[in-house]
């Protein structure tokens, strides 16, 4: 843009976000919330240029529509709710799941639709879509810091648009010619070099800004799935849905090597096999590791770990809200999975629940860190501490029904 935003040779993601946020701040166009620094940046005009998209063939063919929840795309969001059409917001950083479908009032009024446009709406409005919801994205419409008139896209930084479309290509969400939509300022629409460009990064297909429609025509991929060794246990910690995911994909025979599993295995790799002669031993209960199974109620417990009575330190994860039609094998999977495994597992489908017991508190909390958000049988388990903790291991189970 002549007199806009000049970015020098070379220049870096994180140049051209600080050019672009600068520029916007300095020039008097960043509109609430300010600053714009570290965001998606609102801006003047941004209404305007949200309300382009209803003169695009794609929008009006579209019934079912993902908007992220930025606030410059607060105007899409709206026609897309008085067009009568499925609306999908990604979480706020994916931390309680991937979609809120936005579900107005019978009978809202334009007043209430807007309000439901909004980060208020979105949280009074919405029910959860998990991972078995059977979404079915038309089209998809990404906020961004900056974007080329070829369709390359930065965010702000954190990925999480990008890990949001692979996911949605994971779930089987989008096709590979899902349109995808961005809203910006003109000034946004900067050159950005391919080099600065990786296999994971979303590309667009329309560019609206108050005063233009570009169709980019681009031709560059966009992510096929999600890239597991490009992910890390750090951000599978931070996005619980994602574990949920590579569970499922793992059982598919897909390699969902995270990027940083193997120097964990080199690290640890005596109790790494340790652990794994653990689990196989807990798959094949004997009654000379004094399993117990009776009817749908079931304890195991492993007979290379310390003795659990008497040690007075043991501390019992409750997990629940376990489907009827899922078996023990498979919440077992799930725990090696998820380097979970507990010292004594305590099954009662029955009651669609179960109990960890873990050598420790601080043991105990970071399995519940990394179960967090799993789905099994089309449910999302609740995971927790056990409210009622006592010596020895035992845990009061009637506080949990």
């Amino acid at each position: 843009m002549e007199g806009g935003v000049r970015l020098r040779a070379g220049a870096s993601k994180g140049d051209v976000r600080e050019k672009v946020w600068d520029y916007l701040e300095a020039s008097g166009l960043a509109d609430f919330p300010r600053p714009v620094h570290r965001r998606i940046p609102n801006f003047k005009g941004s209404h305007q240029a949200c309300c382009s998209i209803k003169e695009l063939d794609v929008f009006n063919r579209a019934r079912e529509i993902k908007v992220d929840p930025d606030k410059p795309l607060e105007g899409v969001r709206l026609a897309a709710l008085q067009a009568r059409k499925t609306l999908l917001v990604p979480t706020p950083r994916l931390r309680t799941g991937l979609f809120n479908k936005i579900v107005p009032p019978s009978g809202a009024t334009k007043e209430i639709l807007r309000i439901c446009a909004t980060s208020q709406g979105i949280k009074e409005y919405s029910v959860p879509v998990g991972l078995d919801g059977k979404a079915r994205v038309d089209l998809v419409v990404v906020g961004s810091v900056a974007v080329s008139e070829k369709g390359w896209r930065i965010g702000k930084g954190e990925g999480y648009a990008d890990m949001e479309y692979a996911m949605m290509v994971s779930m089987g969400a989008v096709q590979e010619d899902t349109p995808v939509v961005t809203i910006v300022h003109d000034c946004q629409v900067v050159d950005i070099a391919e080099e600065l460009l990786d296999d994971h990064d979303l590309t667009v297909d329309y560019i609206l800004t108050p005063t233009r429609t570009i169709k980019t025509n681009c031709k560059r991929p966009k992510p096929q799935g999600i890239i597991w060794h490009k992910v890390s246990y750090e951000m599978l910690g931070k996005i619980p849905i994602l574990k949920s995911l590579r569970h499922r994909e793992k059982q598919t025979g897909k390699d969902v090597t995270l990027l940083d599993e193997h120097s964990d295995w080199a690290s640890a790799n005596t109790p790494a096999v340790l652990n794994e002669k653990a689990m196989a031993e807990i798959t094949r209960p004997q009654a000379a590791m004094g399993s117990a199974h009776i009817g749908q109620h079931y304890v195991e417990s492993d007979s290379l770990s310390p003795r659990l009575e008497g040690s007075g330190m043991i501390t019992t994860v409750y997990v629940g809200n376990i489907p009827p039609s899922v078996r023990v094998s498979e919440l077992k999977c799930a725990l090696r999975e998820f380097h979970a495994t507990p010292l004594r597992l305590n099954w009662q489908g029955a009651q669609h629940r179960a109990f960890l017991d873990y050598k420790d508190k601080a043991t105990a909390e970071s399995a519940v860190s990394s179960l967090k958000g799993l789905s099994l049988g089309g449910n999302t388990l609740r995971v927790e501490l056990a409210k009622n903790q006592r010596n020895k291991g035992q845990v009061e189970i009637n506080s949990h029904k």
